[in-house]
């Protein structure tokens, strides 16, 4: 029964019924229409569970459980390609940070090796942070350490 199901994972029943909607489950009916789950659907919601806890929308994950499913290779590659953007901000982020708690500018704005790294947006030339291409870190000769 959906209840069943919904309360084994903590869900309410309407989560169930949209993921149905949306083509994540497909539950085998009773003869009354009545929804029967199986250990099988257990494991689907688990796997939809799990992926929107790793950061994948519901179109996203459809192309991981439907194997009929027209574009999964194009899909799972824009994925990957998201993955490796975020990956790649977090790393810009983690360098930023170390940077600036290493740095003896207090206002980092005024540390020569970030404003090496940022001359240029200065100059207009670029948009964004690509942080730790002109240095390694302030322990660089010169980088404001």
């Amino acid at each position: 029964m959906i209840g069943e199901l919904a309360e084994r994972f903590g869900l309410a029943t309407h989560v169930l019924r949209h993921w149905e909607d949306r083509g994540l489950l497909s539950p085998e009916r009773d003869g009354a229409g009545r929804r029967r789950y199986t250990e099988a659907d257990a494991y689907r919601v688990a796997v939809v569970l799990a992926s929107k806890a790793a950061g994948m929308g519901l179109d996203q994950i459809r192309a991981l459980v439907d194997g009929g499913a027209t574009g999964r290779h194009d899909v799972l590659e824009r994925r990957l390609a998201e993955i490796d953007e975020s990956i790649a901000a977090l790393e810009r982020s983690r360098a930023m940070a170390r940077h600036a708690l290493e740095c003896r500018s207090h206002d980092i704005s005024t540390c020569p090796g970030f404003r090496a790294n940022v001359a240029d947006i200065v100059a207009g030339t670029r948009r964004g942070m690509a942080f730790g291409a002109h240095e390694r870190g302030p322990a660089r000769a010169g980088a404001g350490a």
